[in-house]
């Protein structure tokens, strides 16, 4: 493994995370739970809760291989999120601008699990040039954009478009 000092993220098992983090906090290592008030809604009442941000992660702050081990070891913790053979790891100054964004009273209404659009799927185009246009998806790159395929001139035009300027298009 190729160890290096920092943040990395820790895959827990679900509604684990408060628990997990004041586990690692016990043992004396360095984590953070970033958590967003949401309102939960019951029949009778509405009730302001604290989620965490980013469900079933927990970011953990390692200094050595052995506090690498030792944050594993922590009961609910199941494995460090990998890409391919690298760990991921989140970079002090994320760190800092989660803990920035979740502590600004200004800020609302956070949402952190955008659904990715699924091939094949019709959207309408919301904003832009293109704004009206009903489009299908052709493509999903990544989290901010998408490949689509206009047939509305009879033509296949490819463009790049923000996830944010789609809606689920109202079948005619």
């Amino acid at each position: 493994m190729n160890f290096n000092n920092g943040w990395y993220v820790l895959y827990v098992k679900p509604r684990w995370e408060n628990k997990v983090n004041e586990s690692l906090k016990e043992i004396y290592l360095e984590s953070f739970l970033p958590q967003i008030k949401t309102i939960k809604q019951w029949s009778d009442r509405k009730k302001t809760i604290l989620k965490p941000m980013f469900p079933s992660y927990v970011f953990v702050n390692i200094s050595s291989s052995l506090d690498f081990y030792r944050a594993l070891s922590v009961n609910g913790a199941c494995a460090y999120i990998s890409f391919g053979r690298e760990y991921a790891r989140v970079t002090e100054k994320e760190i800092n601008q989660i803990k920035f964004l979740v502590g600004d009273k200004k800020v609302t209404n956070i949402e952190t699990n955008i659904d990715l659009p699924k091939v094949g799927e019709t959207k309408k185009i919301t904003y832009g040039p293109l704004s009206g246009l009903d489009c299908e998806v052709v493509k999903v790159d990544n989290q901010n954009k998408i490949i689509v395929r206009l047939d509305s001139l009879r033509q296949n035009i490819v463009a790049t478009v923000s996830l944010n300027c789609l809606q689920t298009a109202v079948p005619a």
